[in-house]
């Protein structure tokens, strides 16, 4: 269809045979005390060690939970480093910028102004939703202070709304080719007031300009954070060093 827009991330160089296409891959379904759950993609870092760290990366606007999933084996993280990945599937909605077309989407985008005018309301059920994964994973015996929220685009608008309002104390948030639609609006909880943030973006994005992940930080340094900031020479994507940097900061942050 002519002129829908689209979060989907250029695609990234990885070897598919650095695992297995159904190995370590399951879905969680709407059952049991979890209902609420949005069905999602999880991997294990080191299936041969139970997690003691989870990652929860939200996708951008059109896409799906697999769009991050083949990342997982990029990261080389180290063994001892027993990570859970979860990339969660947005739901299906009409999204106005693409003429009502329904795609999978974690809230509607009204306009495409400098400030990208998008509706608030489903933007914190989404952020609402992460938060039930955080829990789930608690739950499951992983502290709150070993997760990382992260996200692309879209996925990046929810998890700084989810990340800063968390009543449960993170290990980082993560935001990726992104901006900050709620930063009039946030509640930020006492939990997160030291969250470490880290901020990347690409200096020639199309989609989201590099101007907005520059605003998120200043945004987030008038609220008293100290977010890291990394450009790199890309579009709405994520390239190669980005990878080993977001590497490198998971790992800082779980250590």
């Amino acid at each position: 269809m002519v002129g829908i827009i689209v979060d989907r991330r250029l695609t990234v160089p990885y070897n598919p045979r650095s695992y297995s296409p159904g190995q370590n891959v399951w879905s969680i379904t709407q059952s049991g005390m979890f209902m609420s759950l949005l069905p999602a993609i999880v991997r294990e870092s080191n299936p041969q060690k139970a997690a003691d760290a989870a990652v929860i990366w939200l996708h951008g606007l059109g896409a799906d939970g697999n769009d991050f999933a083949g990342l997982v084996p990029e990261l080389h993280l180290p063994a001892d480093l027993s990570v859970r990945f979860i990339f969660p599937h947005a739901p299906s909605i009409p999204v106005t910028i693409n003429q009502g077309y329904i795609m999978p989407a974690w809230y509607d985008i009204v306009e495409l102004d400098v400030q990208r005018r998008v509706d608030e309301t489903q933007l914190r059920a989404s952020a609402a939703a992460v938060h039930d994964f955080v829990v789930q994973q608690m739950a499951a015996g992983i502290d709150s202070r070993r997760i990382v929220l992260a996200g692309f685009s879209q996925g990046g608008a929810v998890v700084l709304e989810a990340g800063l309002s968390c009543p449960h104390p993170l290990a980082g948030l993560l935001s990726l080719s992104s901006y900050f639609p709620t930063a009039d609006s946030v509640r930020i909880h006492d939990a997160n007031r030291k969250l470490p943030i880290r901020i990347c973006h690409g200096t020639a994005d199309p989609v989201v300009s590099e101007a907005l992940g520059k605003q998120s930080v200043s945004v987030l340094e008038a609220f008293g954070y100290q977010p890291q900031y990394s450009s790199y020479p890309m579009q709405h994507s994520v390239c190669l060093e980005e990878i080993r940097d977001i590497s490198a900061w998971l790992q800082a942050v779980l250590s």
